[in-house]
């Protein structure tokens, strides 16, 4: 019997776990699986800057995707859109069983929508519509940034 981690006594207690953390290699090795089922957790968020480390990190993990963006004439902000949601639709995949086991409490994962728009409200529903279609997952959470 495995001594159960101090993440799954939080969860046990009604904490919901999130993690911070999300690239390409995390869900393609099985370590994002590793970490639902052995620590219990329970959800992954992603922001423009956990982004951006997983493509500076594991570019390798990338790099097909990438050649076939470029060869596609796709631009900078679409080239990351698609790489990000990429990454957040398989990751959403690997949480499914979880969200449906909890009825649809746990098991999300999130995508944020670009913060340069952040003043434009029309711009941010459109994106938001966009991003949630893209990743045409039940279990996506689409976050909005805010500025004071």
């Amino acid at each position: 019997m495995t001594t159960p981690s101090a993440l799954a006594g939080l969860t046990r207690a009604g904490v919901s776990i999130w993690l911070d953390d999300l690239d390409r290699q995390r869900i393609a090795s099985g370590d994002l699986a590793r970490l639902i089922r052995e620590d219990e957790v329970r959800g992954v968020t992603t922001n423009p800057t956990i982004f951006a480390k997983a493509l500076a990190g594991a570019g390798s993990a990338y790099a097909a995707q990438v050649t076939e963006l470029a060869q596609s004439g796709a631009s900078v902000d679409d080239a990351v859109r698609s790489l990000t949601t990429t990454d957040v639709r398989d990751a959403c995949d690997v949480f499914a069983p979880l969200w449906r086991e909890s009825d649809g409490v746990d098991g999300r994962v999130s995508i944020e929508v670009d913060p340069r728009l952040a003043r434009d409200t029309d711009g941010t529903i459109l994106q938001a519509r966009l991003l949630h279609g893209m990743v045409d997952r039940g279990n996506v959470l689409i976050k909005i940034p805010g500025s004071d």
